[in-house]
């Protein structure tokens, strides 16, 4: 096991009260390469709210970004570059695109922003992002933030992955080196997670989700991990989260232990649900 990954997604208290499902889906995987290495890929989606079906928009895109990724790997050796950010934005326009077609209903009725990170220890890192929504990573300088998020022509509007023109909005960013430390987000989370007045990550916002990932447990793995996913969706639901924030939120976090030897938490309360 080289990543360690939990990722949740959670209906805003404006959904909760209208009864409404929440908009935004997620895409965790680890990919075997051939050369042997794990490949991580961490994708976010987020239905436009003015979109009558953004949610089933996000969720047709990360479906396709998966297919088109596993498509990918099984054709040659990859690198993680802007044509495959390209490849993989563009399966989640058409898919869309079909889907609406089917529908009799158009792009637009789908909008939703898409951004996401793949990374593998020979091919370094790749993110990729339209809309808002944030990717903060550390590729060896500490936490950085990917990709500025992108604002609209109008103030809260920004770009959706359904624009005739996504290949003109989508920005990529490359890294020689291995992200340690990966985390993606929706908009939900923009005000809570980054400084926006300097468009930097608010450091103690991820820093014990990364500790409590690397610490040292000799709980099954699997076990673990479900007892982290349930902390951040408690997280995500909590008061520190909700009164800040009224919009659906996901949060996807991962660290590599590969070679590294795992790095115990200075904070040994184990309570992830207490700091935001």
């Amino acid at each position: 096991m080289t990543w360690r990954v939990i990722a949740r997604s959670e209906a805003g208290t404006s959904h909760i009260k209208r009864s409404l499902p929440c908009d935004d889906d997620c895409l965790i995987a680890q990919y075997r390469l051939p050369c042997g290495d794990e490949l991580l890929a961490v994708v976010v989606a987020d239905g436009a709210g003015s979109a009558e079906h953004g949610g089933e928009g996000a969720q047709v895109a990360i479906a396709a970004v998966a297919a088109a990724l596993q498509s990918r790997l099984g054709e040659s050796e990859i690198t993680l570059d802007a044509s495959l950010a390209e490849i993989l934005v563009a399966a989640a326009h058409d898919g869309i695109a079909s889907r609406a077609t089917n529908d009799n209903l158009q792009p637009r009725d789908f909008a939703c922003t898409l951004l996401g990170v793949l990374a593998a220890p020979k091919l370094g890192t790749m993110a990729f992002q339209i809309g808002d929504g944030g990717i903060v990573l550390d590729v060896g300088n500490g936490l950085e933030l990917a990709v500025v998020p992108m604002a609209g022509e109008y103030a809260n509007m920004t770009h959706f992955v359904t624009q005739e023109n996504f290949r003109e909005v989508l920005a990529v960013r490359t890294f020689d080196s291995l992200a340690t430390k990966i985390a993606a987000f929706t908009d939900g989370l923009q005000r809570i997670a980054l400084d926006l007045a300097t468009d930097t990550p608010h450091e103690p916002f991820f820093r014990l989700f990364f500790e409590k990932l690397e610490e040292d447990s000799l709980e099954d793995e699997e076990v673990l991990l479900d007892k982290l996913s349930l902390a951040l969706g408690r997280f995500l639901q909590g008061p520190q989260v909700n009164e800040r924030t009224d919009d659906d939120k996901t949060l996807a976090i991962a660290v590599w232990l590969g070679g590294v030897k795992s790095t115990t938490a200075s904070d040994e309360s184990g309570n992830l649900d207490a700091r935001a």
